[in-house]
């Protein structure tokens, strides 16, 4: 069975109704996105910080999956499927994926201020000042904010270096360091790039372009691989 390895950004999330900062213009109510989404915005402001994760949670349990979720939880049927995905929801779990890897933290856990290798889930609780882990630091949103390292983008190297196929659905390959993700997939291996805009690929290699959004365009690029089969 081919591994399928699928980078998931935020339109694939925005086609189920979850606002992204783009949608907002990089704002969030009068709040720009470094006073919301920062080390420094947190340690400044942590209520405020907290509150917009909470808003974020509640909300994501008020959207569903769409099209594009299922289809790639469905072509588990017929390719080893890996999604790395940089969104924060649940919404590929949700969908029945299986196989994923979160870049940047997840939406329904909680992390120590203390100690980042103490997580909780939390599902859809709101997360409030003067809740605690249990060495009795605060619990901070469970999210890789600017400036932040990454730590699971190494794993994701190595999931992509071993691609048959290579997919990137849903993001302008804009943010680093998961847009150079491509770059470590094989030489000569199918890549497809799903989105509905226009997407500069800075790469030595041929891409697939489906000018889609996620909903429909997965469909087809599963399609296409099952000709090529």
């Amino acid at each position: 069975m081919k591994k399928l390895v699928v980078l998931t950004g935020a339109g694939i999330s925005a086609e189920s109704g979850i606002r992204t900062f783009r949608d907002m213009g990089g704002l969030w109510e009068e709040y720009d996105v470094m006073e919301v989404a920062s080390i420094e915005g947190w340690n400044k402001n942590p209520a405020l910080v907290q509150r917009f994760y909470n808003d974020r949670r509640k909300q994501l349990y008020t959207v569903e999956p769409n099209p594009g979720h299922i289809a790639l939880a469905q072509a588990e049927k017929d390719f080893e499927v890996h999604i790395i995905t940089q969104n924060v929801d649940n919404l590929h779990e949700r969908a029945g994926s299986t196989q994923i890897i979160h870049l940047h933290g997840e939406l329904t856990k909680a992390q120590s201020t203390g100690d980042p290798n103490i997580i909780y889930d939390i599902g859809n609780r709101e997360l409030k000042i003067g809740d605690v882990c249990e060495q009795g630091h605060q619990l901070r949103p469970h999210i890789v904010w600017f400036g932040e390292p990454v730590p699971m983008i190494a794993q994701a190297a190595e999931v992509a270096a071993q691609a048959d196929i290579f997919a990137v659905v849903g993001t302008s390959l804009n943010v680093y360091p998961a847009a150079g993700l491509l770059d470590y997939a094989p030489m000569g291996i199918p890549i497809f790039l799903i989105d509905p805009h226009d997407v500069a690929v800075y790469s030595r290699r041929d891409v697939t372009f489906i000018k889609e959004p996620a909903s429909t365009g997965v469909k087809k690029m599963l399609e296409m691989l099952n000709q090529m089969e």
